[in-house]
C-alpha cells in the first residue's frame, strides 16, 4: 500500500447571505395578516357593491384583499431581503483552504 498526499492552498472570500424563502414566507404572512385585518375593519359585506349590486360575503372580501397583500407582502419581503443582501456584501473576508488530495494505491493480489 502507498499513499501520495498533494496540498494545494487557495483562497475563497466568504461572506453571509440571508435566506431569500424566509423573508418570502414571513411577507406573504405578513400580507394574509394585513388582509384579515382589513377584512373586519372595514366591514363593506352591509352593502351591495355599487357597480353589480352584489352582497359579497367576509370570506369572499377576506380573499379578495389576500388577492392584493400577498403580492405586496412578497415584494416587501423580497425588498427587505435584498437590501439586506447588499448591506451583507460589504463584511466579506477571505480564508485561506487548504486542500489536499490522498490516493492510496493496493498491490494486485492476484
Amino acid at each position: 500500500m502507498t499513499e501520495t498526499a498533494q496540498h494545494h492552498i487557495e483562497t475563497a472570500t466568504v461572506r453571509r447571505s440571508p435566506r431569500y424563502a424566509i423573508f418570502f414566507v414571513a411577507g406573504a404572512a405578513l400580507g394574509i395578516l394585513l388582509a384579515l385585518i382589513l377584512t373586519f375593519a372595514f366591514d363593506g359585506t352591509l352593502e351591495k357593491s355599487p357597480s353589480t349590486q352584489v352582497l359579497y360575503s367576509t370570506s369572499q372580501v377576506f380573499g379578495f384583499l389576500c388577492l392584493v397583500c400577498i403580492p405586496i407582502g412578497l415584494a416587501l419581503g423580497g425588498a427587505v431581503a435584498l437590501l439586506l443582501d447588499r448591506r451583507m456584501a460589504k463584511r466579506t473576508h477571505e480564508v485561506r483552504i487548504d486542500r489536499e488530495r490522498v490516493e492510496v494505491t493496493y498491490p494486485d493480489e492476484a
